[in-house]
């Protein structure tokens, strides 16, 4: 079921849109004001969004300019409701980056066909310039005319890693490119204390290993499997002769960065500043999103080490507060593997 967001602060507005969207088969999120409707957004990763211009504590081109400096939202398809109809009211959005106008009052049919040909046109670019491998294969072919990536990857080595099998090694020179075609692989950095800090997980379909060959620098991390991993090898010169090449390539590189830094200065702050339940809660709902869950009873198969070590918690705090949560519902615990019973109630420990 595709998400919506509707932030307008005319509650009649709201919740009649609200309404319509839900009958038309969409999840709605709401919110009063331009504030509220960022941090719901962030929170909720909606499919699109619909937002009044005029609003109190933040207006829409607020609201609009803020997301599309965030990595995770920067290309949400975003709708303005609004009652201006001023061609500079309406420049200044297209320019700010909104995908479509819709003036008031406007019809329950406009709106539905907006937001139906905006979605439409999402999932089209989507699936040409997705995230994996098959998507920087269809971005190549629609620039170049050749499926470059192809031939990198055809005929190529699929290595297989046991579990807990080193990828490669902190301070070694980069020579691969690594594309996870199944399973799961973690990169960790080691204090003097020999503890370990996991610093990404990447599952199928991610790329990794790039940040050294992109820097031209030993690798900064140690790369290991988490469980039975099968990964594409590409040599680092034929990496660094596509990059060189497409610009499109290299801007797509360019966004994982980015998305990654992003990730990993919020893991940060919650290390610095969140108590030890919201380490956890957030620890448990990064993975809950790294894997995909979609539904409540998901399952999150991992060592309590690995846990303890993305929550940035020592092993026996991390078992303690997991008791807590199953004492209180939020999850369960069956062989060893984590069940989330209550996401909300976990996304409500972060607040």
């Amino acid at each position: 079921m595709e998400k919506i967001l509707i932030i307008e602060d005319n509650e009649s507005i709201r919740e009649n849109t609200a309404e319509l969207l839900q009958l038309a088969n969409y999840k709605v999120f709401t919110a009063e004001n331009g504030k509220v409707g960022v941090k719901i957004a962030l929170r909720e990763n909606p499919d699109l969004i619909l937002c009044d211009i005029v609003m109190p504590v933040l207006d829409g081109y607020g609201v609009l300019k803020t997301l599309r400096q965030n990595p995770a939202t920067h290309k949400t398809p975003f709708i303005f409701m609004t009652a201006l109809a001023e061609k500079e009211d309406l420049r200044t959005g297209m320019q700010m980056g909104a995908d479509d106008f819709l003036i008031k009052p406007y019809n329950d049919t406009d709106l539905l066909k907006s937001i139906e040909s905006r979605l439409e046109k999402a999932k089209k670019l989507d699936e040409e310039f997705g995230e994996g491998l098959n998507g920087l294969k269809s971005l190549i072919k629609v620039q170049t005319g050749k499926e470059l990536l192809k031939e990198l990857v055809i005929g190529r080595n699929v290595h297989k890693y046991r579990r807990k099998q080193i990828v490669f090694l902190e301070g070694n020179r980069p020579a691969f490119l690594f594309f996870v075609q199944k399973g799961k692989v973690k990169t960790y950095k080691t204090n003097d204390l020999g503890k370990q800090l996991v610093t990404f997980i990447y599952k199928e379909n991610d790329f990794l290993g790039y940040l050294g060959l992109l820097q031209n620098e030993n690798y900064k991390h140690t790369a290991v499997a988490m469980e039975d991993t099968e990964l594409v090898i590409v040599p680092r010169q034929e990496f660094e002769e596509l990059i060189g090449s497409n610009h499109e390539v290299s801007r797509k590189f360019i966004e994982i960065l980015a998305r990654n830094i992003s990730e990993n200065e919020t893991k940060l702050l919650s290390l610095a500043y969140s108590s030890l339940r919201k380490k956890v809660a957030d620890a448990l709902l990064s993975l809950y999103d790294k894997y995909e869950g979609q539904k409540e009873n998901f399952e999150i198969r991992i060592t309590r080490d690995n846990l303890a070590s993305i929550a940035g918690t020592a092993l026996e705090s991390l078992i303690r507060t997991l008791g807590d949560f199953k004492h209180e519902k939020l999850i369960d615990i069956k062989e060893g593997t984590i069940i989330i019973l209550n996401k909300k109630k976990l996304q409500n420990l972060l607040n």
